[in-house]
């Protein structure tokens, strides 16, 4: 049984019913703590703090932290000055208001009527960085959260290097899983290579709050690895656990700890962020031929910057290596004898290189229709697909129903398995879910595909199948910094020409 929805209901009443009490000592009528908004407004005239504060409170997520500022207001109205027992205000306010309220020993005190309390430096640099962690994460939560691009899966759209925001409003915030956890840091605490920055004691269901769009074809979007669940502590991210599976076997990745290292779980939210395309949304059908993508019949628009891998042949002569560099060409060049190169161009990048004078032609590089790749999802042989000749795949859409067959079950059994949490079994060429026989299944969650637009170095959905909708963070928008890892700072580290940039 779920208890968080129970706990909560009591979290609310005893607040409401301790604020019902601390109004009467403040000489107001209780019951005013029931009307919505009015008793806001009281609230503000009880602690003396001027009525614009209430703009606040009308902004969503903002308004957190201020009714948390708010309850501090409050513990001072009845001298607790002590920052224990402003945290216990602040943490629990269910036990602490119901306190300050009916306690007959503890007296309300008008602000303009209270002592000045003077504050030691020490007392004041606590406060001052107490209220900074919370007023950052909670924008961190709620709001925008930054980060850095580690790899080059979505050149030339971002770069290795790049700083920028995501916003969490776009979609909704969600509420984290795993709330308490320190700050500031992801999945391990700082200084350290697998002891978690999280507690599991309180678990949270997935709530999302409404955002201000949905996801749509093209959005560029941060979300939690979904094949990140289960991790070796030795490759983390580098490889998954299932991919470690299915290369070395079960039995040598649990046993084998020198070199597969622990292998953990971790909440959704403290999954491993990746940022993509998002190429389909539910209900999309995406398919891939001869590198084109194809979304429901029609081959993909503004796709981004994408980028594939060419062989350039030249007239024997070196090509430049400052020309490449002036065509913006970041992905490493292999060669043999300086005839034949092997690069990773953009579309505009492409239309120059044609132009030089020793470059007699140049052939993309395609893996052929048929050809089996393994590291495929949805790792099934039958379906002999790879990243250039992929597909078709249906993106599953809240509320649709497919079929299931033992031919098509590789393709939703994680989805009814992990991310729905049901309990799948096959026998006989039958499918089992939660001890009954199925032969349909309807999706409780919207599903995205989500790739790189450096299509031929890019680990995604192609590797690791659907993006859950509880796992989007946000979405990608604004790129404030740029600095190229292979420079100096005096030798052009920043890329000036890359900052302040809108991400399309």
């Amino acid at each position: 049984m779920n208890i968080i929805l129970p706990l909560s209901v009591l979290f609310i009443i005893t607040s409401v019913a301790g604020l019902w009490g601390i109004y009467g000592k403040a000489g107001y009528k209780g019951w005013i703590v029931l009307i919505p908004f009015y008793n806001l407004y009281i609230w503000l005239k009880i602690i003396r703090k001027p009525i614009w504060w209430y703009v606040f409170l009308l902004i969503p997520f903002i308004n957190v932290f201020v009714l948390l500022l708010m309850i501090v207001e409050i513990c001072k109205c009845f001298n607790k000055n002590g920052l224990g027992a402003q945290a216990l205000g602040v943490i629990f306010p269910g036990i602490y208001l119901p306190y300050l309220g009916f306690y007959r020993k503890e007296v309300y005190l008008d602000p303009n009527e209270r002592p000045e309390i003077k504050k030691s430096q020490v007392r004041e640099w606590v406060d001052a960085v107490i209220f900074a962690v919370i007023a950052a994460s909670i924008i961190r939560i709620f709001l925008i959260e930054a980060y850095t691009i580690p790899t080059s899966s979505m050149e030339k759209t971002l770069l290795v290097g790049d700083y920028l925001f995501v916003s969490k409003i776009h979609y909704g915030p969600k509420v984290p899983n795993t709330p308490i956890s320190f700050p500031f840091v992801h999945h391990t605490l700082p200084l350290t290579e697998t002891t978690k920055s999280y507690l599991e004691w309180i678990k949270l269901k997935y709530y999302r709050f409404p955002g201000l769009a949905d996801i749509k074809n093209m959005d560029v979007v941060v979300f939690n690895f979904p094949d990140g669940d289960t991790v070796s502590t030795k490759f983390q991210s580098n490889a998954s656990y299932n991919q470690l599976v299915r290369q070395f076997g079960r039995d040598a990745v649990w046993t084998n700890k020198s070199y597969f290292g622990d292998i953990i779980y971790r909440p959704v939210d403290k999954r491993e962020n990746f940022i993509k395309r998002c190429i389909g949304i539910g209900g999309d059908t995406i398919n891939i031929v001869n590198r084109k993508v194809y979304i429901n019949g029609k081959e993909e628009k503004n796709p981004g910057n994408r980028q594939f891998k060419y062989v350039v042949h030249t007239d024997g002569s070196f090509i430049n290596q400052r020309n490449l560099e002036k065509l913006d060409i970041t992905e490493n060049i292999s060669t043999d004898n300086n005839s034949n190169y092997e690069i990773t161009l953009s579309d505009e990048s492409l239309g120059k290189l044609r132009q030089f004078s020793n470059v007699s032609s140049i052939e993309p590089i395609i893996q052929q229709k048929g050809i089996y790749d393994p590291n495929m999802f949805p790792f099934d042989s039958t379906y002999r697909w790879n990243v250039d000749n992929f597909g078709p795949v249906y993106i599953p859409k809240k509320g649709a129903t497919v079929n299931l067959n033992p031919g098509n079950i590789c393709f939703y059994r994680r989805i009814i398995v992990v991310f729905e949490g049901n309990k799948l079994e096959e026998k006989n060429g039958k499918i089992y879910i939660n001890g009954k026989e199925s032969d349909s299944y309807t999706f409780r969650m919207n599903y995205y595909w989500m790739m790189g637009d450096n299509r031929h170095n890019s680990m995604d959905s192609r590797y690791w199948g659907f993006v859950p909708e509880d796992h989007v963070v946000g979405k990608a928008f604004f790129v404030w910094l740029s600095l190229d890892p292979n420079k100096s700072l005096f030798s052009g580290k920043i890329r000036f020409n890359k900052l302040f940039r809108i991400v399309k």
